[in-house]
């Protein structure tokens, strides 16, 4: 390692979990540099839910983004049936209130404001597409696509799905594996009598589901899922009247929000993750985010689990002197809670997307009648963070 008083992390990636790791480094008092393929920092015109282990996680090492005033605490959830009748309620706002900590859902750029308020200035190095690095005798260097390199302690790669980092670490161009649905997602200003205040509600319906979540401000955030072949879905072309027809029938405010919404405000995301990554790192390098771990969305944790690894990455770097030694801990701390969330995530997106109306039949059945223990205990488990101070003593 390299002589600096304090160690200099490089970053590569500048969305939710590279901003979040930037933030929780800076606040232990390590040196960061942020690398963004980007030409600039234009926030998906989507939403995202910062489930409580985030929020706690922050507030392990006293980071308050103030998410509440910027987005809206989720203080009711409801799993419906395509009409609108509710098939059962989620506790999601208790498991809130015994943590001490809320569960928001906002405007991605609204979070993203946030991150960057944080970071108190820190410049972003933006149009910075990483294609290599090589580990150094006193930490690694770091090399990108117009010629420019950096050099720095430790190297971050929170680049995403189809991370370069990880690309580099493990020399696998498979690329991401489909999850069997296509996600449009939007962000728009929406008005409904059954849209009050912390509305959160999930429409499961054969082979589609529809969300609408209020993030404040007077706008909602809504998703809709529906299964296609993986052609399909990565060729979209932008059809709204598809998607109006995939829910013609469906409960009114659900028909209303996509009717309002303009097609250019309409994002399409094929569903994707890949198969669990057992070693994320070598050296002074390590992953974080989506770049280790990407996930189905079936229990909205993505982002949060990335803004869990930062602080915990943190706390581990901030525990030790012998850097490397920090990024292994920190890598065996995320790695069972990760790969358990990757596995429920896709399980999970399997039962949510069932076709077959016997096997929706019997979900549906069980979504009503399975005790709340039971059914909850897969998100009461992803709400609860797992930091440093969580770990079994060795």
């Amino acid at each position: 390692m390299s002589q600096r008083t304090r160690p200099r992390a490089i970053v590569i990636g500048a969305g939710i979990g590279g901003l979040a790791t930037a933030v929780a480094l800076r606040r232990v008092g390590i040196d960061v540099a942020v690398h963004e393929r980007a030409p600039d920092l234009r926030p998906a015109g989507f939403g995202i839910s910062v489930m409580s282990n985030a929020v706690a996680a922050l507030r392990a090492l006293g980071i308050d983004l103030g998410l509440e005033k910027r987005g809206q605490t989720i203080l009711h959830t409801e799993i419906m049936t395509d009409k609108g009748r509710t098939l059962r309620s989620l506790p999601v706002e208790t498991a809130g209130d015994r943590l001490g900590a809320p569960s928001v859902a906002m405007y991605r750029g609204d979070l993203q404001a946030a991150l960057l308020d944080a970071l108190g200035g820190l410049p972003v190095s933006l149009g910075a597409a990483a294609t290599d690095y090589e580990i150094t005798g006193d930490g690694v260097r770091v090399r990108f696509e117009d010629g420019r390199e950096d050099t720095g302690d430790i190297l971050i790669g929170a680049d995403g799905i189809n991370s370069a980092v990880r690309r580099r670490r493990t020399a696998d161009d498979s690329g991401p594996r489909y999850g069997g649905f296509l996600c449009w997602l939007s962000v728009t200003p929406f008005a409904h009598p059954k849209i009050t205040q912390g509305f959160n509600a999930h429409y499961w319906g054969l082979g589609k589901r529809f969300g609408i979540h209020d993030v404040g401000q007077g706008r909602a955030y809504w998703w809709g899922t529906l299964n296609m072949p993986a052609d399909e879905a990565r060729r979209w072309d932008g059809d709204k009247d598809r998607i109006v027809r995939a829910y013609t029938g469906w409960a009114d405010e659900v028909c209303e929000a996509i009717a309002t919404t303009p097609v250019e405000d309409i994002v399409a995301v094929p569903a994707q993750d890949r198969p669990f990554l057992e070693q994320w790192g070598e050296g002074p390098v390590t992953l974080l985010g989506d770049a280790a771990h990407p996930m189905l969305p079936s229990l909205g944790q993505g982002g949060s689990t990335a803004i869990e690894d930062a602080v915990v990455l943190a706390q581990c770097l901030a525990a030790g002197t012998d850097t490397l030694a920090a990024l292994r801990r920190y890598e065996n701390l995320r790695r069972e809670r990760t790969r358990e969330m990757v596995e429920v995530s896709r399980r999970f997106g399997g039962f949510e997307q069932l076709e077959n109306p016997v096997l929706r039949a019997v979900r549906d059945a069980y979504l009503r009648h399975a005790p709340q223990s039971v059914l909850f205990k897969p998100f009461q488990r992803a709400l609860t963070p797992r930091l440093l101070d969580d770990a079994p003593a060795n």
